[in-house]
């Protein structure tokens, strides 16, 4: 699986931004699918999880309620919904595919290249 993340950029504080993520490969709609992101001088984070069929989603405390992971597997697309944007969600966000459903990224074996998201205050 091949993906490719997209949507950031910069916005204010309190604005909104919908990363997408795109996946090749035909066995796409079998793999669980997660965003993490990495801010400057900071380890990789886990931000939200989705199962295969997008029945069993998981996003962690600071984000809970201001983003949303869904997924389209008729277009092979993973959505991050971000609301409410705070300058401590800058960072570069990663999409990535896991065999079963995980928050450790150790568990992912496909990773896209990133796309940066800076909110400003």
């Amino acid at each position: 699986v091949q993906l490719q993340a997209s949507g950031g950029g910069l916005v204010q504080a309190g604005g909104s931004l919908r990363l997408s993520c795109a996946a090749s490969g035909r066995s796409f709609s079998s793999y669980t699918m997660g965003w993490f992101r990495q801010a400057p001088g900071k380890e990789r984070e886990f931000v939200a999880v989705i199962n295969w069929n997008g029945r069993a989603t998981s996003h962690v405390d600071p984000v809970k309620g201001r983003f949303t992971i869904s997924r389209d597997n008729a277009k092979n697309m993973v959505y991050l919904q971000m609301n409410s944007l705070k300058p401590e969600d800058t960072a570069v966000y990663y999409c990535a595919a896991a065999p079963r459903y995980s928050s450790n990224p150790d568990t992912y074996t496909f990773w896209g290249q990133g796309t940066q998201v800076t909110v400003s205050s």
